[in-house]
Parts: structure tokens; sequence; C-alpha cells
């Protein structure tokens, strides 16, 4: 309850204070409204160096216009801005900032130094602000631009900090803003630096798709379908993949709106309604967007962070973005490559006769990774593991794994036998001790998907992904917890190429990924290469999963306790299980005996059942036999 009703006016430093935490909410913010200063000031060279995530260093150099000395000051007061000067302006703004608040913003929570010359003075001007405070103001010798100088952010403000993450997830979201916002601007070099380490810089060519390959990684962009479509005063540029090349979430897809970075559900829909049927549920395409639409035919004055806009025909602009889109998948490249078998897959010696148990030779010699991987490539989702592609005349590829997910609607399409399990929602009773599924007789398998077995009384349906996923899963924990790593060493090295933001913390999930098995090693500054992989794993197994492990990475930001390692874990051994693969016999006992050995074989890591049963009497009872 208010202990006083009289209204007051807030002091200016408590004011600006809340004014800063709309605009500045982390280290990102600070680098965001910085670099964009830059690109606005006609600048054809940005640095940008931050240290321990930018929380306690930022500096943005650039080659821009600069600031007159005499408005030096008047740049730090709020509201104060030279790229409008009119109501007028906001129904069409053709510059990343126009509000004028980013400087005050960032100066009431930080302590600031800019340096900054146009190409008229002699003589260039220095200002230093403190909690917005001016404690210096002056003339400097320096270069033409500005160069901004940010340290010790919220040191007034001890609450926000509380709510900073670990430098690495910090400093991984000012590297993918640079990442991007440099494919948006590629006439200006950009360079990134992390705690004195230069992670990439562009040249400034004018190519996105040059960019595309030096932050990304070349196995991206050799698949990218390039678009380049006009309707009216509509421009799309685009570089997106072909359906089989695929990712399991959407951190792959960029979209720009009149070089402003955004996130827009219209675009989002737009690429998905593209894509559709094309490619397997719960996968996205890569997408790299750039529109251009008139500025008075677009919104971005909806929030201080910019990264909202309105479109003013959400329709026209959803059917030009999918037209585009469709043109550039139905043309040759769009066009898939044929699937062939899976070279890895053990084969049976002899198929089983006179009741006697085969047994399955895997080949001793290492199989030549450099030319597999030139065609795998196409169902990698960011250039996992790849290196350099040797010519063959007859180069096989690989399914894409799939989610699963559907698959029980798929079967309820079909037969009416998902009718009929769905009752028994229990696995297996047991008598005597855990089930030994060495002991049921596989009779074979349908849709590529579900097993059949029998016992002597009852009739078995197992999903073989479910089960295949609750070994790999378990295989690789043990693998985490012992001491002693199982590990076969590759005779061809992998490289696996990953983002800026994904190599920056690499210290932490390389760890991680050796206590698993795999022996993985830095490779430059955003290359790693993998000489030894999981003694359990088959070489695409490995690759699937280093793709999953890594995207999950991405979205999460770090790995920090064992909770959220297993999470990871789970996550990514969806993505190396077997999807689809019609098995042999020998295989499907494998894989029964192994799933034999798990701790809970009645469900995959994620809840789903393993298998139904169906007792002899249940079936007679069907067929009203009793």
């Amino acid at each position: 309850m208010l202990q006083n009703s009289e209204i007051r006016l807030l002091p200016a430093e408590i004011s600006e204070k809340i004014a800063a935490g709309e605009v500045v909410d982390r280290p990102l913010s600070v680098a965001k409204e910085l670099v964009e200063n830059s690109v606005d000031a006609g600048a054809d060279t940005v640095v940008l160096e931050i240290k321990n995530g930018g929380k306690t260093y930022i500096r943005v150099t650039d080659n821009g216009v600069g600031i007159p000395p005499g408005d030096v000051e008047k740049a730090f007061q709020r509201h104060a801005t030279s790229k409008i000067s009119r109501a007028e302006d906001l129904e069409s703004i053709h510059t990343l900032g126009f509000r004028g608040e980013a400087l005050t913003s960032i100066a009431a929570v930080s302590k600031v130094e800019m340096i900054t010359k146009t190409a008229s003075e002699k003589m260039g001007a220095r200002i230093v602000l403190e909690g917005g405070q001016v404690l210096e103001c002056g003339p400097v010798g320096c270069p033409d631009g500005t160069t901004i100088i940010v340290t010790d952010l919220f040191y007034n403000t001890p609450a926000r900090l509380k709510f900073m993450k670990a430098d690495g997830t910090e400093a991984s979201l000012i590297i993918d803003f640079l990442s991007k916002i440099a494919l948006a601007y590629p006439h200006i070099r950009f360079r990134m630096i992390n705690n004195g380490a230069v992670l990439f810089a562009t040249r400034g060519t004018g190519s996105i798709y040059n960019n595309i390959l030096t932050i990304y990684s070349k196995q991206i962009g050799e698949k990218l379908i390039e678009i380049d479509e006009t309707e009216g005063e509509y421009r799309l540029q685009a570089f997106i993949s072909p359906p089989d090349v695929t990712r399991p979430n959407r951190r792959g897809q960029v979209y720009f709106v009149n070089g402003r970075n955004v996130s827009n559900r219209v675009l989002e829909t737009a690429v998905a309604t593209a894509y559709r049927e094309r490619m397997p549920d719960g996968r996205n395409p890569l997408v790299y967007l750039f529109l251009q639409v008139p500025s008075n035919r677009v919104d971005v004055n909806i929030h201080p962070n910019k990264r909202e806009v309105r479109f003013a025909d959400n329709e026209e602009v959803s059917q030009f973005v999918i037209n585009a889109l469709r043109k550039g998948l139905q043309s040759k490249e769009g066009i898939p490559v044929l699937q062939m078998q899976d070279p890895f897959r053990k084969v049976p010696v002899s198929e089983e006769q006179d009741g006697k148990n085969t047994s399955f030779k895997t080949s001793d010699e290492q199989v030549d990774i450099k030319s597999i991987l030139s065609t795998t490539r196409l169902e990698k989702e960011d250039g996992l593991s790849k290196s350099a592609e040797i010519g063959r005349k007859e180069e096989p590829s690989y399914n894409v794994t799939e989610d699963t997910s559907n698959y029980p609607e798929k079967i309820a399409d079909r037969s009416n036998l998902a009718s009929y399990t769905a009752p028994y929602e229990n696995p297996p009773e047991v008598r005597g001790g855990k089930l030994d599924f060495t002991n049921l007789k596989p009779l074979g398998s349908i849709f590529a998907t579900y097993i059949i077995a029998v016992d002597e009384d009852h009739f078995y349906l197992i999903d073989q992904h479910a089960a295949h996923e609750r070994v790999f899963y378990e295989k690789l924990l043990k693998q985490f917890e012992r001491e002693e790593k199982n590990t076969q060493l590759l005779l061809s090295p992998v490289i696996v190429e990953t983002t800026p933001a994904i190599s920056n913390n690499a210290e932490q999930w390389i760890a991680k990924l050796v206590e698993m098995g795999f022996i993985i090693e830095l490779f430059g500054v955003k290359s790693f290469i993998v000489k030894g992989v999981p003694s359990f794993m088959e070489l695409r197994q490995a690759e699937n999963f280093l793709e999953g492990f890594l995207g999950e990475i991405e979205t999460t930001g770090s790995i920090i306790d064992e909770n959220k390692l297993r999470d990871i874990i789970m996550k990514a051994c969806k993505s190396a299980i077997k999807a689809n693969d019609a098995l042999t016999l020998e295989e499907i006992k494998h894989l029964l005996s192994q799933l034999s050995l798990t701790e809970n074989p009645f469900s995959c890591p994620h809840g789903r059942p393993t298998l139904r049963k169906l007792s002899l009497q249940d079936i007679e009872r069907l067929f009203k036999r009793t």
C-alpha cells in the first residue's frame, strides 16, 4: 500500500537507468547498437572487439563520417539523433538506428570513452563518461571515423549483473550477431575479435555468398541454391538449402528486411510453406534471406530493440517470398540426390542355416572417409564432419535421419493393427526376472519400422527406432561414465566446421566429447579435427550424433551441469538412430540382444514405448475363437 500519494519527478540518474533497461539488457545490446551506428555512419570497415563476453570490455572502431566536435556531448543526450528530424520521417526509415536512445542508455550503465573525427576537421574529439556523467571532453589527434570503448557494463546496476549468463554464452550471442549482419552488408569489411583472438574477417567484396563461405563454411555454401527475384518494388535475395540438407531446428535461418536482422512470423511461415511436403517432419532448411521492401511499407518502430517489424500487406509479402523460394526449389539445384544404401551397416556372412546362428562381419579396413563425405555433406545441416572431396564416378549418398515421431500415425493409416495394440500400454509381464529379448523369435519387420516377434505365449510389435535409440543412449552414457574409454581411431580424420558462436565455447564441449570417447582437437578458428569415435558407433552414427550434439549446444548456449549434459545427449541421440531401415533377421537379433542389456528396455530416452504385446488369448479373442 502506498504510504505517500505525492507525485514527484524522478531524478535524472534514476529515470535514465530505467530507460536504459529498455535498450540495454546485456552486452549483446551494446554491441548491436554500436555496430549499427557504424553502418549508418557509412563505414566500410568495422572492428568489434570484446573481452569476457563483453561484460568488461567492448570496442567498436569504424572509418565512418565521424561526429563534429561541437556535437560530441550532444550525442549522449537522450533523443539526440542525426537520422530523423520530423514525425513524417518515421514513415520512411532508411537507417538501422533512429531513436537517439542508444548512446544515452549505454552511458547510463557503464563507463564510456569515445574518440571521433570527421574528414573536414584537423583534430578529433575525445569524451569520457561514467554513469552518464561527462568526466572529460577535449580535442585529440586521431584518424577519421569513430571508436567507442565500453567498460564495466552494469557496474552501477549490480542487480542486472546477476542476470548475466556465463562469459562464453554472452560472447556467443555477440559473435552470432556480427556473423549475421556481415551477411547483410557484404560491402563492409567486418572483423570480430574475442579475448585477443580474431575469429573472422570479411573482405568487403560485396558478395553475400563469399561471406557465407567465410563466416560459416564451404560445405554449407557449396550446396545452397541462390535466388534473386524482383517483383514490383520488392526484391528478394536468398541462399537456401535443397530439401535433403536440413537441420533439427531453425537456428540455420537468418532473415533480414531492408538490412535489418528481424524475427518475423510472416517470413518464417512463408519459408515453411515453400518447403512443405519437400522434407521430413521436424526438419528445417538452411535459409539466408534478404528482403528489400519500400520503407513506407514496413514499420520498424515497434520496440526499442528493432527486431520486430510489421508489413503493410502480409499476404503480398508472404506470396512473393513463397513464389520466389519455390522457383528456386524447382531448379536443378533443388533436386535431391538419389539415396543409396548405407555401406557402413554390418552385413551377415551367411544367412541362418539349419538353426545355426550366423556371425556378423565388419570390415577390418577403414573405409575411405574422404570420398564418402563428398556426398554425405548433402545430409548435413551446417557442414559437420567434412574433408576434402575426392572425385569418384559413382558416389553413394545417404538418407537424412528422420524424425520418427509420426510413424505411429503412418501405421494407423495403413493397418488396423494399431487399434488392436492400443489398449496394451504396459510392457510384457516378466516372470522370474527381466525379460530376455534374445529368447524372442523375430519373424521380420513391417513398414521398415516395426519388428514382429513371438514367444510361446505372446506376439510382440517392437519399434526398432525407439529400441535402437535406447541402446545408443545408454551406451553413450556408460562410455561417458567409464574411466577407460573405448575408442576406434579413424585412418582418415574428419574435419568438423562450426559457426564462430559454437567454436567460442569449444573448451567446454570438447571436454565432454572426449569423455564420451571422441578424439577431437582444434584445427583452426572454427574447425575441429575428429581422429577417433566411440568404438560402438558406426561412422554415420558418429557424424549424425556430432551434428545433433553441436546443434543442441548452439541452441542452449552452453553445458554446465551433468543433468543438462544428459538432456543434450538424449536429444542428440535422436539424430543418430536408424530411421526407415529394413533390417535383416540377423540385424534384428543383434538389436534385440543389445536391448536386453539396457537398464530400461521398455521405453526410449524420450519416454516413448519400445514395444507392445498381444497374448495368444488376446489374439484368439480378436478372431472370436474363445
